[in-house]
């Protein structure tokens, strides 16, 4: 089986192999997702707006007409050595899958095909295709984590000669996150503005940084634990239409309660609301710090274990009937909003 783990990717595209012909690229991420797939054109050698060499298909149309990817695999390039073939959006096509499937069998000797996908779980075809194929590479792209915004903030300041605050690096972290190709933007944006002071603070991103990792996450998750309601709904459904995973959300919300938890333990133990949020770790930003105040204060230690419990539930429903995971998901929050109404 030909496939990488999430760490490993970065390494792999740094030099890709010439034996798999073959690449896909998937992840929640789409903002990464694009990312690679551009660094793998680029170090295949080839030029993306070459319409010579480069040709682009939707997985859409190529679902309905699968032996247009064959045809397209075996057609000799007129004005260049090589072929690439960049397939994006594959989701669960099952008749690109097995196209994709014939052609790890048989792989065309002068084109490269490289398949752009989403959330791809283990087994959809696409992903089972090109992952026990012998002549594919499956790239699995995950939201950035702390130690990847770290790495490009790293990058574009350091392009820059700028340097940066421990507490302005903190509140920028909590600021990206949701897209990688979005948070690079913003850290750049606020390199350029901070560009004639050569130190970032944090007034530089309190001005300057907009809400990257998705502002209905924040705004969901926030809705829940006051019990807003009405806000909820909104920021639910404003994730949703945007294209994010429910997962996400209900990942965002459990690992908030888990905070809470400790936060509320604090509480108990003596310490007031404002210091136990000021001492959280990881520091919660300045923004949602009343919000988080209120809810540690209204959220009893037993009302916020099952809390947990109902997610964990949740995140076990959502993988065993994932055709459901959205509704599945609304559900679950908006009980917990409706727990959090209740105890105000």
């Amino acid at each position: 089986m030909a496939q990488k783990k999430a760490h490993e990717v970065d390494g792999w595209l740094a030099r890709p192999p010439g034996a798999f012909p073959i690449v896909l690229i998937y992840g929640p991420d789409r903002g990464l997702v694009s990312e690679r797939a551009t660094l793998f054109v680029r170090q295949a050698g080839f030029q993306a707006d070459d319409p010579f060499s480069v040709t682009r298909l939707d997985a859409g149309e190529l679902e309905g007409d699968p032996g247009r990817l064959m045809d397209e695999a075996n057609t000799v390039a007129m004005f260049a050595d090589r072929r690439l073939i960049w397939i994006k959006g594959a989701g669960a096509h099952k008749a690109l899958g097995a196209a994709l499937k014939d052609l790890c069998a048989n792989p065309p000797a002068a084109t490269i095909i490289l398949v752009e996908g989403g959330d791809l779980k283990k087994g959809a075809p696409i992903r089972a295709a090109i992952e026990q194929g012998s002549a594919g590479m499956a790239l699995p792209c995950y939201v950035d984590q702390a130690r990847a915004i770290d790495r490009i903030i790293d990058q574009v300041l350091a392009r820059d000669g700028l340097t940066i605050a421990a507490d302005a690096r903190q509140a920028l972290k909590a600021s990206l996150g949701g897209d990688r190709l979005a948070s690079r933007s913003e850290i750049e944006k606020l390199a350029l503005y901070a560009r004639s002071d050569s130190r970032i603070e944090v007034a530089h991103v309190t001005e300057v940084i907009g809400d990257v990792s998705a502002k209905s996450l924040d705004d969901a998750t926030d809705a829940i634990l006051v019990g807003d309601i009405a806000a909820f709904d909104r920021a639910y459904s404003g994730w949703v239409n945007a294209g994010n995973a429910p997962f996400q959300l209900v990942s965002a919300v459990m690992r908030q309660f888990q905070q809470l938890e400790m936060l509320r333990m604090a509480l108990d133990g003596g310490a007031s609301a404002a210091s136990a949020v000021g001492a959280a770790k990881p520091p919660i930003f300045f923004s949602r710090r009343n919000t988080v105040e209120r809810a540690v204060q209204r959220w009893t230690a037993a009302a916020i274990a099952r809390g947990l419990d109902r997610l964990q539930a949740t995140v076990l429903a959502m993988r065993t009937r994932a055709q459901l995971d959205e509704p599945t998901a609304r559900q679950a929050l908006l009980a917990l909003a409706v727990e959090a109404r209740r105890l105000r």
